[in-house]
């Protein structure tokens, strides 16, 4: 009896090395001192930032890998940074002809600022889009460990290609910031069985949709400026005298945010489906427009913290931000970078991620800021104008068991 059991552990513990193997066809799991670094990724990690001043490591920790990115010299938090490995040396790529057949991509973080995203993505040595097959990811907070997971569709490989596998973070702002790694896996997995990817994915700028297919539509509740260069003093009345009419505006520029607050206490209760768009009207748009990268654009970014109920009648830099530092106050990662629609009266949509929108009714998130990138002055219309088509509002979808209609 004690022979055939042992024989039964043995059978049992090779199955479960031939599934692992099968199963998990490349996994770092970084239980090691220390990996190998290579700058072709082939026979090693390969590690580099790009877009700006940021520098970064990647090091073996205790049972774990982390990433340090040291962003203190930079000055446009446009950069990003990137590891990479190829993953597909036991890989049987005809595999991937078949329809039910694809590559998933999966690891374990966790994150030394929050809410922040990263980035996974999957390429070959022939990869020219590299923003097919990526996915980015919502993490929400700095405590947990966080499964995520992305899945392609129809990836384009062939016997022969080298596939690689890449996690990165992009845009967290000016300060020292760590991703921490618990394993990284590359599998070939049967989609009809593998089950749903894992992870708040945010699908990177994805199409913008027609605003007749979401259900409620929100105005601003509250629009104002503030000016880092007068710090003390109220904008609200920021206007312009057009043909004898006062135009309202809110105005972006180097040293002019804009916030906006929106009343969503109807909403208490209720989850948010899918993404959503916050709809500016253009009224100027100044700048000079050099071909450099993310230069002239708009940056749309969260309200973490500071005063939660200001009024845009009295509020100011100071009172806005409560004496907190306004790095602390915004959350120094965008949720889009957009270019202006140029030409009065144009109609910007601007995506706002699922996890935005739903921290923004839970009251996690206070509102939206709207900063420059680069040498611009951008003007919009705020909701003090009479024509009610400009002003500000958010459009988005609930779940379907959430029946509600727009505030009036």
């Amino acid at each position: 009896m004690k022979k055939k059991y042992n024989i039964g552990i043995i059978i049992l513990l090779i199955s479960f090395l031939l599934f692992s193997k099968i199963s998990a066809q490349f996994v770092d799991d970084f239980n090691i001192e220390s990996f190998n670094l290579d700058s072709t990724a082939m026979n090693g990690w390969w590690y580099y930032t790009g877009d700006g001043s940021a520098s970064m490591k990647f090091l073996p920790m205790d049972g774990h890998a982390s990433i340090f990115v040291d962003a203190t010299k930079d000055q446009r938090n446009i950069w990003w940074a990137l590891i990479r490995r190829y993953v597909s040396e036991n890989f049987k790529l005809s595999k991937l002809s078949q329809p039910n057949y694809e590559l998933r991509i999966e690891t374990r973080i966790r994150v030394s600022h929050a809410p922040r995203r990263v980035n996974l993505h999957l390429n070959t040595q022939r990869t020219t889009d590299f923003h097919s097959h990526l996915m980015e990811f919502d993490i929400p907070d700095t405590l947990n460990w966080h499964i995520i997971s992305m899945t392609t569709h129809k990836f384009d490989t062939r016997p022969g290609d080298r596939v690689y596998g890449q996690l990165a973070l992009m845009d967290w702002g000016l300060t020292k910031y760590r991703v921490d790694m618990d394993y990284f896996k590359v599998d070939i997995v049967n989609v009809d069985s593998v089950g749903p990817d894992k992870g708040v994915q945010v699908p990177y700028h994805p199409p913008v949709p027609d605003i007749d297919i979401f259900a409620h539509h929100i105005p601003v509740n509250q629009d104002a400026m503030i000016d880092l260069e007068y710090p003390d003093m109220n904008f609200n009345n920021w206007s312009i005298h057009h043909e004898g009419e006062k135009i309202n505006l809110l105005t972006v520029s180097n040293t002019q945010f804009i916030i906006m607050h929106w009343d969503m206490s109807k909403f208490t209760d209720t989850q948010v489906k899918g993404s959503g768009l916050l709809e500016l009207k253009t009224y100027s748009l100044q700048g000079s427009f050099p071909k450099q990268k993310d230069w002239g654009m708009i940056r749309i970014v969260e309200i973490l913290s500071g005063d939660s109920d200001w009024d845009q009648k009295t509020v100011t830099c100071h009172t806005f931000t409560q004496g907190e530092p306004l790095e602390k106050v915004l959350n120094s990662q965008m949720i889009i970078d957009v270019n202006v629609a140029e030409g009065r009266d144009s109609t910007n949509l601007i995506t706002i991620s699922h996890p935005v929108l739903q921290r923004l009714i839970d009251g996690k998130t206070l509102g939206l800021a709207i900063l420059p990138l680069g040498a611009v002055n951008a003007s919009f219309y705020s909701m003090e104008n009479k024509a009610e088509k400009f002003t500000p509002k958010l459009h988005f979808n609930l779940n379907s068991n959430a029946n509600m209609s727009d505030p009036k």
